[in-house]
């Protein structure tokens, strides 16, 4: 066996104690890395950037630290990768999501993730795939084209972090970015099978420019992938933490690893199979039943609930689409500051849809927005309620099956669910509602359907108990370990 694929599913946790053991070297954990992501990207379209030679420069640079027996960080040597959205490594290309005019577009600076996972000495490999501006669940874009499933090279990876999910489910990374303004950890995760994991707000600093304060409408988030909850733990203990540049920024230091190892006996979890107003699929809604009795095996007691919900799905879809739209008007108007008007001279990179919802945002009235944030106070009311009685929330974490890719570069969601209309880009996901309100939330696998598709169940803590969510979480991976399920990957052709 060669050694990319020995090294190919060890977890992050795994590979930082072998290489500071000096078991493994961080330049062949590298070169390893490469050589599979060389051997399996074309078949799923998860990298659109490979910044090899800063890896193998960074390898070589922490390989000489463990010789002079240097401090070094929790994540040194471990091959890492970061979205290509609003996600930035000084001179490296970003597309904002395969806009083909920004193909060549080079950045100067950091964003909070990729800062943090280098100050622990991750070391980034490249960039992976996401849709257009971020504006949708599923990852496609006219300049990359979509991203493959690895269960179902047919299907799409979810998004907007989708190629971060397949890269870490083909084993390419054991540990990437994903970006979250409405799902994008958790939907993906869902559906390549993988631990998606969003902090509370504030947990992890995300740092906007020149709108300091221009995360909360809706509540946007940066976290980590992985296979494993412990190196979502352990990812966790290299992001978090304050930083004086963002000014929602959280100053609690939180042990993340100790909560992976914590029982939850006594706990009471609220199970809701629809969030009172999602039409979801039989087989998603059996599989995550089926799931979420594995608690009571713990000795938690689960309670199917009401959440106390009355707005219609797709009244509550609109309302994402409409509060996410100041943050991508802003985006332009900066980008016309610099020189660039997208959408006058470059319209043609966008799909349809977005164009649709970004003419609205410009046309949008103050007193829309305002109403708007008070709809969004009754989901916080709503879940606020249900989790003053119970610890955690737990929900299915999208209504639906992976869907087909496109051959357009403009791959959808479904349009109805059990014969009821959805809204394509964000509708059918369970997710949107907690970036309303800031909990703190996780797409754990949940099993596969009858077709060998991933399903994820979404487990949702009170403000600011991020340890819940990865405690709940732990506990649900030693009683229901999903990591055989990767040989479905592992032994697909390339």
């Amino acid at each position: 066996m060669s050694l990319d694929q020995e090294l190919a599913y060890i977890s992050a946790t795994e590979l930082a104690s072998r290489i500071r053991n000096r078991d493994l070297s961080p330049v062949e954990v590298v070169d390893s890395c490469i050589e599979r992501i060389e051997a399996r990207n074309p078949s799923l379209n998860a990298f659109v950037y490979k910044g090899y030679d800063d890896a193998i420069k960074a390898a070589r640079a922490a390989e000489n630290a463990l010789r002079e027996n240097q401090e070094v960080g929790v994540l040194h040597g471990i091959p890492i990768a970061i979205k290509d959205l609003f996600d930035f490594k000084p001179g490296w290309v970003s597309t904002l999501g395969g806009i083909r005019a920004l193909e060549n577009n080079v950045t100067e600076h950091y964003c909070a993730f990729a800062e943090r996972v280098e100050k622990a000495g991750g070391i980034i490999v490249g960039k992976t795939n996401s849709p257009t501006m971020g504006f949708r669940g599923t990852c496609d874009n006219y300049l990359f084209g979509p991203t493959c499933n690895p269960f179902d090279l047919t299907k799409n990876t979810g998004g907007s972090s989708g190629g971060s999910a397949a890269a870490v489910a083909d084993g390419m990374v054991p540990l990437a970015e994903g970006t979250d303004g409405g799902g994008s950890i958790r939907i993906p995760a869902a559906w390549c099978n993988v631990y998606g994991y969003k902090a509370s707000f504030g947990r992890i600093p995300f740092i906007v420019r020149p709108n300091a304060f221009g995360s909360t409408t809706p509540f946007l988030f940066e976290g980590p992938i992985t296979r494993t909850v412990g190196d979502a733990a352990l990812a966790m203990s290299a992001l978090a933490g304050h930083d004086p540049r963002d000014p929602y920024s959280l100053t609690e230091q939180i042990d993340f690893m100790s909560a992976t190892t914590r029982p939850i006996e006594g706990w009471k979890i609220a199970y809701s199979p629809d969030l009172d107003v999602f039409p979801v699929e039989p087989e998603v809604t059996r599989i995550v039943e089926r799931s979420v009795r594995t608690f009571e095996e713990a000795g938690a007691t689960v309670e199917q609930v009401k959440v106390g919900i009355n707005r219609p799905q797709n009244e509550l879809s609109d309302l994402w689409c409409r509060l996410i739209l100041p943050a991508n008007v802003a985006a332009f108007e900066s980008m016309k500051d610099l020189g660039v008007d997208l959408l006058a001279n470059h319209s043609s990179d966008f799909p349809p849809e977005y164009l649709r919802w970004i003419e609205l945002g410009y046309d949008m009235k103050v007193i829309q927005f305002f109403r708007d944030q008070e709809t969004r106070s009754e989901i916080f009311d709503s879940l606020q309620s249900v989790l003053t009685d119970y610890d955690l929330l737990v929900t299915p974490t999208l209504a639906c099956m992976p869907v087909d890719n496109a051959d357009d570069g403009n791959t959808l969601g479904p349009s109805q669910i059990n014969g009821e209309a959805v809204n394509p880009l964000i509708g059918w996901c369970l997710t949107y509602l907690v970036n309303f309100t800031g909990h703190p939330a996780a797409s754990i696998p949940a099993g596969l359907s009858d077709a060998g598709l991933p399903v994820g169940m979404q487990i949702i803590g009170r403000r600011y108990n991020d340890t819940d969510v990865l405690t709940a979480s732990s506990v649900f991976e030693r009683l229901r370990p999903w990591a055989e399920s990767y040989s479905v990957c592992r032994n697909r052709h390339t």
